[in-house]
């Protein structure tokens, strides 16, 4: 239930009472150090000998088992974690997920590259944008989203038996629809998150890590909206 939807006025403590916005600045701060980290890392790996290592299917894979857990470790261990373990988890993900993203510089174009980058840059601000200011609650809509990301893996690896041409560019299109409204989505739950907090119920240390955890979120947002786009406009290296 929605505290927000009650009939009775909401008394908020304005003494106690953490600033929403500076939360939500320091979330997409994190973000954004954190995406200048993954390109810094995958720029790096390209253009120098650990390109090697990135084409080692065994390195590859241990690199991809433990991004998954990073992530499940932020995830699920919320509660457990101090601020500063979520942080150092956050960035070791980033670094992590620049080593593995360095095969989509060597498999696309600059030119590709930059479009698609500046592309998502433009939607998932203004999804995001939506998602901080509308008044509309997207929780029912997030269950969905959700589900379609479920059914989006689903059909990524049955086209990778199948190889159809066509469902690849449909795959495509529905990612960047799922993530488009994901973005908005999950700006808005971080927000309330961030709103619901006060010092009198221990929010204090929670602020930090929501901080890193919307981070994580929207990042995730940014990286999948960016290669599904990526994947649709093509341009591959010959």
């Amino acid at each position: 239930m929605n505290m927000y939807n009650r009939n009775e006025p909401v008394i908020i403590d304005a003494q106690n009472s953490f600033d929403a916005q500076a939360i939500m600045r320091q979330v997409f701060t994190w973000m954004t150090l954190g995406l200048a980290l993954t390109a810094v890392v995958a720029f790096a790996t390209v253009f120098t000998p650990l390109v090697n290592l990135v084409a080692n299917p065994i390195v590859l894979m241990v690199a991809m088992i433990a991004e998954f857990g990073i992530v499940m470790g932020i995830s699920l261990g919320f509660n457990r974690l101090s601020a500063g373990a979520a942080t150092a988890l956050f960035f070791v993900y980033a670094a992590l997920n620049g080593f593995t993203l360095a095969l989509v510089l060597l498999a696309f174009s600059i030119d590709t590259l930059f479009l698609a980058f500046i592309a998502t840059s433009a939607l998932f601000a203004a999804m995001a944008i939506i998602g901080y200011t509308t008044h509309l609650d997207l929780t029912r809509i997030g269950t969905y989203l959700i589900m379609g990301v479920i059914g989006l893996v689903i059909a990524m690896v049955v086209n990778m038996f199948v190889g159809s041409g066509p469902l690849d560019l449909i795959i495509s299109g529905l990612g960047v629809l799922i993530f488009t409204g994901l973005t908005a989505y999950d700006t808005q739950r971080i927000s309330r998150m961030a709103a619901q907090l006060n010092v009198s119920s221990g929010g204090e240390g929670t602020a930090s890590k929501i901080g890193i955890y919307g981070a994580l979120k929207l990042y995730l947002d940014f990286i999948n909206l960016f290669l599904f786009i990526l994947r649709f406009f093509g341009g591959r290296r010959r």
